[in-house]
């Protein structure tokens, strides 16, 4: 099958990108002597997990308890639900924690070790419990130089249904970084900090067994990662303009688009219209603080190469594109297809059902990506 018999708008996968993207994360993993725990919620699929973790453990990173079952459910074992747990979520955590090897969990607050003890004490398990430690992103964590940051693994260490973990961190504003310099300084004060504060908590007498650091931008960037356990990287098998754009890797490592066909050309206004909108592309506008002229996607001819366009704007299954040039918009005629690179390459995928699998330029498979929450 070509690209040209698939319905549009489709998720395109680019195997041989994503195999040499994989193959330098797991480079890296080996040379430094650190775990590889991909973060899955970039992908959601069976098939690139296999991928990712081929010649390691198979340990996952899950952003969703229903990511944690489905790959439970396709052989995948050990598993970290990398969202702080919330008493809500308590019975489908110790119900799955039954069907795993291990099912890590975090938190950052005071009151959950003994909730979580308690259901865990009732289950009859022993569930591990890593604590998140804000190293500047300052969405969820605990910052080192708080109180709760010894008060919570002590909590933890004193539980008798939990076992503290260690301390994990995501360094999410790495995304904001405006040159690889600024990456670069981001990753090692990511490393310093986790490294040097799980040095604090065994002063403090406390076993910390992991020390899991990890955003793609600095795992990318870091020199080494003396001190660290474990690497938590997830969009780096994919890669996207965003990190193109950063610098964290080439364009032409990037491994998904989005085929789409134009639908209707406006010559007066210089617009053409693709049936890939909010919904195939998502609504992330990339890296605005580089490129504030980034749109919605880079535009692509159906053989990948660069047209120098972008989504200007999208609804829901309209995307609009300014094309100025003459030449350029003879050649994208109704019915016409390109492939639009995407900003964001997580929040892509998980608007489709499946990637269309390309090997060379033939379609050779069809990959299920998990859905839900």
């Amino acid at each position: 099958m070509s690209l040209f018999d698939l319905q549009t708008p489709a998720l395109v996968l680019d195997l041989a990108r994503v195999k040499r993207n994989a193959g330098r994360a797991a480079s890296l993993a080996r040379r430094s002597g650190v775990e590889l725990r991909p973060h899955v919620k970039t992908h959601k699929c069976a098939e690139i997990a296999r991928l990712q973790t081929e010649g390691f453990s198979g340990a996952l990173t899950v952003s969703t308890l229903a990511e944690a079952r489905w790959f439970a459910e396709r052989g995948f074992t050990d598993i970290t639900y990398a969202v702080p747990i919330e008493p809500g979520k308590f019975g489908q955590a110790v119900e799955l924690a039954r069907r795993c090897e291990r099912l890590a969990l975090i938190t950052d607050d005071p009151d959950i070790p003994a909730q979580l003890d308690e259901a865990a004490r009732r289950a009859g398990i022993t569930l591990p419990l890593f604590l998140k430690v804000d190293c500047g992103y300052h969405r969820c964590g605990v910052e080192p130089h708080a109180p709760e940051a010894l008060e919570i693994p002590r909590r933890i260490s004193d539980s008798r249904n939990l076992s503290f973990a260690g301390v994990l961190t995501h360094a999410g504003h790495s995304y904001h970084c405006t040159s690889q310099e600024e990456v670069l300084a981001l990753a090692r004060h990511e490393r310093d900090l986790m490294v040097g504060f799980a040095g604090t908590l065994r002063g403090e007498g406390m076993e910390v067994p992991v020390v899991s650091i990890g955003s793609t931008p600095t795992v990318c960037a870091v020199d080494h990662l003396e001190g660290v356990n474990e690497i938590r990287p997830g969009n780096y098998i994919f890669f996207d303009a965003f990190q193109a754009t950063l610098g964290s890797c080439r364009f032409d490592d990037c491994a998904l688009t989005v085929l789409a066909s134009v639908v209707h050309r406006d010559r007066v206004r210089r617009k053409v219209v693709i049936d890939a909108g909010a919904i195939a592309l998502s609504k992330d506008r990339g890296a605005v603080e580089l490129e504030p002229s980034c749109g919605y996607g880079r535009v692509l001819d159906v053989e990948g190469n660069e047209l120098n366009l972008r989504v200007d704007a999208v609804s829901q299954e309209h995307g609009q594109i300014r094309v100025e040039d003459e030449a350029t918009f003879e050649l994208l005629r109704v019915g016409s297809r390109v492939r639009v690179l995407a900003n964001h390459s997580c929040l892509t995928a998980a608007q489709h059902p499946y990637y269309n699998v390309l090997e060379g330029e033939r379609v050779v498979d069809r990959w299920e990506i998990q859905g839900g929450w």
